[in-house]
């Protein structure tokens, strides 16, 4: 239905000032409301006014006689109770509420302080939120001095870095994330009345951005808090966050839960090297969150630790009413552990996949409708390779985008229906343990068979030959990647004194994917380690050669978000020119 509503300007009707006592809420409520219903008997809709309009307007039809006949004088209305006086109770109630949480909450909070050795530009364990605030420094590009001449200067050995954290119990134990304390020297913690201990690192895990510290405080003086079932979080739901964001401490802000079930990477610096894991089920929410509430709590309404608020979604850095929240049960899991052991273990079946789409599924010869997550690699020496899961065989055309095709499809898995990839990824996580064995149904050459695989500890990400990637900026080029040894290079077929960066990733939506760079995907032992190797090898930037990731990031971070840059590449042995447009990462 279309209606088109009267012309309230002249030649329409007019709105009659009502003379009645009562709070600017009421009135702006009062008049929205009498709109509302000329609008619709305009449209031809019949609608009652509610009871406190009606008496405040007498009749409906004394009510129009005053909008028919606009210069005859009002009537004084008789006098009435506040409208909104049912309004005002709730409103005091809820103000009441908050208050009283935060009391409750905010001993709980801490401030977490750390000081993080400077490698050069390098800053360790970043993720988009960016937990460190660092003063501009002349000379740096993006410094208000700076005119793109000035020498780079020699940095401080140490930056701080701000984060959040919680009281997980009465021993001392502080819950925050691993990026907040990854490579920290020293590690101080501010409780909410100003007092400042400094503290150890008992445990961490990156795979699910945790890390748990020590502290020695008397327990009378600790507050625990409160854990609830994360799993009984509901979409719209009140949400308050409480951190210290900007290293302002103890600031409470206020949403709901926006949605569930969202993934995460475990990192997402841009220029990781070794695999990539996802956390599942992460929260979304709408309250505020900013730099340095990394590890702080989202509460729900009684006050209960619903997740630790980890990252945003921001073009600026900063809130754009999209945080990301590790759920309660996924610290429940954790926390203990680390604790007990210093790491936690995490199922891990050993493939790397992808969601099936309807395009995907029909280049395999499937019905378009089918759902599932399609097997992309097969690690050597994993539960999925000993129990015969089979890797994608081969690149077909998507949407005008290479991609690749004709692996096992995951669809079920102990029963339980796998749509896509991050249905696998969360039932490992709520499901499973270290040593279970699992049935995988999978759709293989277009028929069903079922998979027994025993899961194993997922392994660690140490890897000698590989570079650690510095983290230097906004600007993201997304990929994750290694130098060229001699090793690799005999193993592609190159020339064993041939440099540049073997790109093992792409990361998806990145500049570099929107470019057309690929990433490895044949598993080889290479130097007495499992590597990916196939992939382009990136050589030179704008001209000039980079052997490393470092040189690669710094290159890269000479540039701005919008700047387009020229990479030289081996593919196949053979040598191509990309033009890549950088971004600011997400």
């Amino acid at each position: 239905m279309i209606c088109k509503a009267p012309n309230l300007s002249k030649g329409g009707l007019k709105i009659v000032h009502l003379e009645v006592p009562m709070k600017k809420t009421s009135l702006t409520m009062l008049v929205l409301a009498v709109m509302a219903a000329m609008l619709l008997t305009a449209c031809g809709i019949s609608m009652q006014l509610p009871e406190q309009v009606t008496n405040l307007l007498g009749s409906p039809a004394v009510a129009a006689e005053q909008v028919a006949a606009p210069t005859a004088p009002a009537a004084p209305a008789p006098s009435v109770p506040l409208a909104d006086a049912d309004s005002a109770g709730l409103l005091a109630a809820y103000q009441d509420t908050l208050t009283s949480l935060y009391e409750q909450v905010s001993p709980s909070v801490v401030n977490i302080r750390v000081l993080v050795k400077q490698d050069g530009l390098s800053l360790q364990g970043q993720l988009p939120e960016l937990p460190f605030e660092m003063p501009d420094l002349p000379g740096l590009p993006g410094a208000p001095e700076d005119n793109g001449q000035n020498p780079m200067p020699e940095l401080p050995p140490f930056g701080q870095g701000l984060g959040s954290g919680f009281v997980w119990d009465k021993e001392g134990h502080i819950v925050t994330n691993n990026h907040v304390v990854s490579g920290a020297e020293k590690i101080e913690v501010i409780f909410s009345d100003g007092s400042t201990v400094e503290a150890e690192l008992v445990g961490a895990d990156p795979d699910s951005d945790l890390a748990v510290l020590k502290v020695d405080m008397p327990a009378d003086e600790l507050q625990p808090v409160q854990v609830a079932d994360s799993d009984l979080v509901k979409v719209g739901q009140l949400a308050i966050a409480i951190g210290n964001p900007f290293g302002l401490e103890g600031t409470m802000t206020v949403g709901i839960v926006s949605a569930l079930g969202r993934t995460l990477p475990a990192s997402a610096d841009g220029f990781t090297t070794g695999p990539v894991y996802s956390i599942p089920d992460i929260i979304q929410t709408d309250a505020p969150i900013n730099p340095g509430n990394s590890g702080g709590v989202l509460v729900d309404a009684n006050g209960q630790v619903i997740g630790v608020t980890a990252a945003i979604e921001s073009p600026v850095r900063a809130n754009a009413g999209i945080g990301f929240v590790i759920p309660s049960n996924i610290v429940r899991a954790v926390v203990p552990s680390l604790i007990q052991d210093g790491s936690f273990a995490h199922p891990y079946i050993g493939i790397s996949g992808t969601d099936l789409n309807p395009s995907l599924a029909e280049s395999m010869g499937l019905d378009a409708g089918t759902r599932g997550a399609l097997v992309i690699e097969v690690m050597p020496d994993t539960p999925a390779d000993k129990a015969g899961l089979r890797g994608s065989d081969r690149q077909v055309e998507v949407d005008g985008q290479e991609a690749r095709a004709g692996g096992d499809v995951i669809v079920a898995i102990d029963g339980e229906t796998i749509n896509d990839m991050d249905d696998l990824i969360a039932y490992l996580s709520r499901s499973t343990v270290v040593g279970q064995t699992v049935t995988l149904t999978v759709l293989r050459d277009g028929a069903e068979t079922q998979v027994e695989l025993t899961l194993e500890a997922r392994p660690g990400k140490e890897a000698p030959q590989q570079e650690a990637a510095p983290v230097r900026g906004n600007v993201w080029l997304g990929i994750r990647g290694q130098a060229l040894s001699a090793g690799l290079a005999e193993a592609m077929g190159l020339d064993t004194g041939q440099q540049g960066v073997l790109v093992q990733q792409v990361e998806a939506s990145s500049p570099a994917d929107e470019a057309g760079l690929r990433g490895s995907f044949k598993p080889l032992e290479v130097d007495g380690q499992q590597v990916l190797v196939g992939g382009d090898v990136i050589t030179a930037i704008d001209g000039q050669a980079v052997s490393s990731v470092e040189e690669l990031a710094a290159a890269v971070q000479e540039h701005q978000a919008g700047d387009k840059i020229s990479l030289t590449v081996l593919r196949n042995g053979e040598q191509i020119e990309l033009t890549v447009t950088l971004a600011e990462r997400p």
